[in-house]
């Protein structure tokens, strides 16, 4: 399972990075969201232990809603950052496991597991740090059907076999659940001349991924069209490819869903989203107004942990087809055109000597 990939990322992030200022391209860290964070996210990172902020490498935050109780997957968890603030925010009846394959992290994030669960009043910790590699969970371990939620922060990107991951997210999925992920996308294909470089591979740049990793393959295996939640930002690096960082959602549809349109309506159940529910850049979902949306958003609505926060009326009219999907202009997929949309920054990006 061990590739040159994985050796090389696990020696940049296990021997040479001892801090999130130690990245030298700056790309991994560039995220920005373009609305802020709930209270309930901020509060929950705060109380992380500042030796584990410190060894934090991601790209944005990938914190949906909704998760108190669930049992919680992050795909490279690192020293733990997003694991430990998932352990706040799904409570004591959740679990959340972190896997990653570089040992030297694993180690670091497990010496905090004490610290967060009395940090928090647990009367039992909720988080569990294992070894291994994301492109097979089964063999660490990980069962099949056991997580309501996935999550990663800026790793998938460092995956050779992303196919893979994908379809081991989808295996762990409950039925209903959901993959939501911060990642870095590429422009164009990489050269192969920059390829060569083991800190462009370490720092995300050269393995990162290409919308066409999202657009077709996972509809082989049952996951919603993704959506962008929303971008960080655009940058430039080197030459004329652009890359940018962005959150996406997908879910585990059922195995025979019932696509058709149907009006649905947001209850206002969501205690931090009273008003309005911004569930992704094409979605927004106001307090008591019907909104007409298509079958595989019904789907979605209808099977995941959202079912009980709206009013579903099924329409008669079945209005769902990949071909069209596919076709569009992957306005709820391309995070360069939705950064240039709500006017996202943009910053140069250059290696560093160090």
């Amino acid at each position: 399972m061990r590739t040159a990939v994985n050796v090389a990322v696990q020696k940049y992030y296990g021997k040479r990075l001892k801090s999130s200022g130690d990245l030298q391209t700056g790309a991994a860290s560039c995220g920005s969201s373009c609305r802020p964070a709930p209270r309930s996210v901020t509060e929950a990172l705060s109380e992380v232990h500042p030796e584990v902020t410190k060894r934090f490498f991601g790209c944005g935050l990938p914190f949906p809603a909704k998760l108190e109780g669930c049992r919680v997957l992050d795909l490279g968890s690192g020293s733990g950052r997003d694991c430990y603030a998932f352990s706040k925010l799904v409570g004591p009846n959740g679990h959340v496991t972190g896997i990653d394959m570089t040992q030297e992290l694993v180690i670091t994030a497990r010496q905090y597991v004490q610290y967060h669960q009395d940090k928090f009043g647990y009367k039992e910790p909720n988080v569990t740090f294992v070894q291994g590699y994301m492109e097979n969970l089964n063999e660490a371990g990980i069962q099949s059907d056991s997580m309501d939620v996935v999550i990663s922060n800026c790793v998938i990107c460092l995956c050779a076999d992303k196919r893979a991951v994908l379809q081991q997210a989808y295996n762990v999925l409950k039925e209903g659940g959901e993959l939501y992920f911060s990642d870095m996308f590429a422009s164009k294909i990489i050269p192969d001349h920059m390829k060569q470089d083991a800190v462009l591979w370490g720092d995300g740049r050269l393995s990162v991924l290409a919308r066409s990793n999202l657009i077709g393959p996972q509809h082989g295996f049952q996951l919603s069209t993704p959506h962008l939640s929303e971008p960080h930002c655009a940058l430039h690096f080197v030459g004329d490819i652009s890359y940018a960082s962005g959150t996406y959602r997908l879910f585990k549809l059922p195995r025979s869903p019932a696509m058709s349109n149907a009006t649905v309506t947001y209850k206002g159940t969501l205690a931090e989203f009273p008003d309005q529910l911004d569930f992704d850049s094409s979605h927004c979902f106001k307090k008591d107004v019907a909104v007409q949306v298509n079958g595989e958003m019904a789907a979605v609505l209808q099977s995941s942990r959202f079912s009980s926060d709206f009013k579903i009326q099924m329409l008669d009219k079945q209005d769902y087809d990949i071909n069209i999907v596919l076709s569009s202009q992957y306005c709820h997929l391309n995070p360069f055109l939705l950064a240039d949309k709500l006017g996202s920054s943009v910053k140069q990006c250059s290696k560093t000597s160090k």
